[in-house]
């Protein structure tokens, strides 16, 4: 368990790469995925804000801070997709299946920052 533990904030920084990545260049995407119409520029500074914590989770800088900083962004995007559920023409299903999705992740951030 304890080998496992210390992989974690490194498995958690690679999720960052990606899902940053995947942001900053498929906003407009993602955003049509959900049936959103507007918000692109939201989505990649999201995109921005996860790819820093990745690079920096897969740094020897120290990993606490960034597991917070995750969890503080988690917060800010179940937020943004709440608010999203609530704008005509959305894909209510899609965008709930999302949102399952990143409270599962919010509880993974929540477990890594308090155990770092």
């Amino acid at each position: 368990m304890a080998k496992a533990m210390s992989k974690l904030p490194r498995a958690l920084g690679w999720f960052s790469v990606g899902l940053g990545v995947t942001e900053l260049l498929g906003a407009w995407n993602l955003l049509r995925f959900f049936g959103i119409s507007r918000g692109d520029k939201w989505v990649r500074a999201y995109g921005a804000r996860e790819l820093a914590a990745g690079v920096a989770l897969l740094s020897p800088a120290k990993k606490r801070p960034w597991l917070w900083a995750r969890v503080a962004g988690d917060a800010l995007d179940l937020a943004t997709m709440g608010k999203g559920l609530r704008e005509p023409g959305v894909r209510k299903g899609r965008l709930l299946a999302a949102t399952g999705a990143v409270a599962g992740i919010t509880l993974l951030d929540i477990y890594a920052a308090a155990r770092a």
